[in-house]
This record gives C-alpha cells, structure tokens and sequence, in this order.
C-alpha cells in the first residue's frame, strides 16, 4: 500500500470524527444493552446505563481484534482509501445515525458504517473498489444475527418455562431479576467487544493510508484499543431514551423472566460473531431475542406492525447511509485537498 499524503490535522480530524461516531455509536445503541433491564423495572435508567458502559469498557480485556481485522481490511480495498473516503464514510454514518436517534428507529451503526464506506468506496473508484467476500459475509449475517437471536430467545424462553413450571411466579420474577444483571452485563460486554471495534478498524484503516502503521501490523496502537473503548463507553453512559422505549415495551411487553431469555440469547450471539470476526448488528441482534421471547410466548403478543417498520430501517441503512456517504466523499474533495 503506497502511502497517501496528508496532513496531521487532517489526521487528527478524521480521528476525532470517528471517536465522535463510536460515541455516537454507544449512545445510540445504548438501548439494545439497557432497554430490557430498564424495561423490567429491574433497574433504573442511570444504573442501567452506568453498568451497561462499565462493561463496554472492560469488553477491551476480553475480545481479540478480529472484527476491527474486518473493517480495516475485509470491506472495501484499502489500496484506494485516502482521507476523503474515510471523512465521507463516517459522516454519511454519523448523520444516518443522527435522524433514526432523532425518530426513535433502533437501526444499526455498525452498518451505517459498511454503508458508509461502501458509498464513499462507489463514489471515488466504482464497484472494484469493493471486497466481494468480506461484505457478503456481513450482509449474510445482517439476516442471520436476528434470525440466531430470535431462536434463542425463543428456546431460552421454553426451557426456562419448562424448568420453572411448578415454581410460583413471584419467586421466579425475584430470580430473574438477579440473573437479568448478569445477563445485561453480558450483553453489554458483547456489544463493547464487537462495536468499539469497528471504530477501532477505521482508525487504523486511516493510520494505514497516511503511512503512520504498517499494514503488515497484527494490531493497532495501543491509543486506538484504549480512545475507541472510552469513547464507545461514553456514548452509552450518556445514552438516549427515545429507543428504549421502543426496544423494551413497545415490541413485546416484558419481564424479568422475557428480559434475561432476550439478553442471553443476544449475548451468545454476539460473543459468536465476535469469535468469529463478524461485525453483526447489536441492534438486529436484540431485536430478533426479544421478538423471539414474545414470540415463545403467544405470537399475538408481538406488535408485528412495529417490528416490520423496524426491519425495513434495516434494510434501507446501508443504501441510505452509502448515499449521504457518497454525497459526504464529494464534499470532502473540496475541503479537505
């Protein structure tokens, strides 16, 4: 990869505009981790999301950089990424990101940001400029990380329901309450450890084109792992409200017992995509759990009008974030040269 020329405060730039994304990445994804527990009335909103940033943080210590291996590498060619890609790619993802946070849609930053990338990619070189294995391998899952939460939502739900046939319900609600801390917790660590780290593959994507790292190097610097995880962090600590209430009441109306099945589901989900290097959508990922958990339930019990809005956001984020991105890249090339 031939180094591209460019200036320290264009660096310093685009790095402070993709930790402003992977803020803006944890508040609004802020819900997926919270809105169960919130929900439930198992916690309060400020502790929901001061548990929920704790562990997006210490997620650092847990997952291998495979997913931010991914974005840097896996999605379009780094060999024709330079600052004005970069700078279109993460607008066109911030400013999605702003307008379904402003009307309550829980989509999903994370692929705001492959759409981000795929648009600022189209605009500056065409289709070649894509990586064909990496982003069908994303796409796939864009369908398979709900479709894996809502089954085991589902199956959690029947086989705790089976376990706790003869129990009275007050005293299954007073455990699942204990144990929906531990599996929000997990949750959170899950969406740490995938989210923070595609912020963290576009800083080192960057890094690599202005020749700052080799893109020979297994990992990034050590700044990067440390700003992106605060940042992410952060972001959830100061998290919005607005979608979760939509997350936790209005799809399916939940309790302890629904809460713990949808997070542990969820969290197993993304704990796999993790392993295996996959930036999946935290909020597809939720969203299938708790629809799931309804679902195990009485079918009747899912409000299938508001899930099907839900899913035609996700369908229209990578095109509608890949168009502003486009329309970002064309403004970068005249500010940023």
């Amino acid at each position: 990869m031939t180094p591209v020329e460019m200036s320290i405060w264009v660096v310093g730039l685009l790095v402070g505009l993709a930790l402003l994304f992977d803020f803006m990445n944890g508040f609004h994804d802020a819900a997926n981790s919270i809105a169960t527990v919130v929900s439930t009335g198992v916690l309060k909103p400020q502790q929901a999301v001061a548990l929920a940033a704790f562990f997006n943080f210490v997620a650092i210590m847990v997952f291998q950089l495979k997913v931010a291996a991914t974005v840097g590498k896996g999605t379009i060619d780094p060999a024709i990424v330079d600052h004005v890609v970069i700078f279109g790619a993460l607008v066109g993802a911030i400013v999605w990101n702003v307008i379904t946070w402003w009307f309550g849609i829980p989509s999903s930053s994370s692929h705001a940001l492959i759409g981000g990338l795929v648009g600022a990619a189209l605009a500056k070189a065409g289709p070649s400029s894509l990586v064909t294995s990496g982003l069908v391998k994303t796409i796939v899952f864009i369908f398979l990380s709900p479709f894996m939460g809502f089954i085991l939502g589902a199956l959690l739900t029947l086989l705790f329901s089976w376990l706790c046939f003869r129990m009275s319900p007050a005293y299954v609600d007073r455990w699942f309450r204990r144990f929906q801390l531990v599996s929000a917790s997990m949750y959170s660590l899950g969406h740490g450890g995938n989210d923070a780290q595609k912020t963290i593959g576009i800083i080192w994507l960057l890094l690599m084109t202005g020749g700052y790292v080799s893109a020979t190097d297994s990992a990034p610097p050590v700044w990067v792992i440390v700003s992106c995880y605060i940042a992410i962090g952060l972001g959830t600590l100061f998290g919005g409200w607005r979608i979760v209430k939509t997350m936790g009441q209005k799809l399916t109306k939940l309790k302890p017992f629904g809460g713990f099945c949808a997070e542990t589901g969820g969290a197993m989900t993304l704990f796999l995509a993790g392993a295996l290097g996959i930036p999946v959508s935290t909020t597809h990922t939720i969203t299938g759990a708790i629809v799931g958990v309804g679902s195990a339930k009485s079918m009747s019990s899912v409000r299938w009008g508001l899930a099907s809005s839900i899913v035609w956001a996700w369908i229209f984020t990578i095109p509608a974030s890949a168009i502003m991105a486009a329309a970002a890249w064309w403004v970068g090339q005249h500010i940023l040269v």
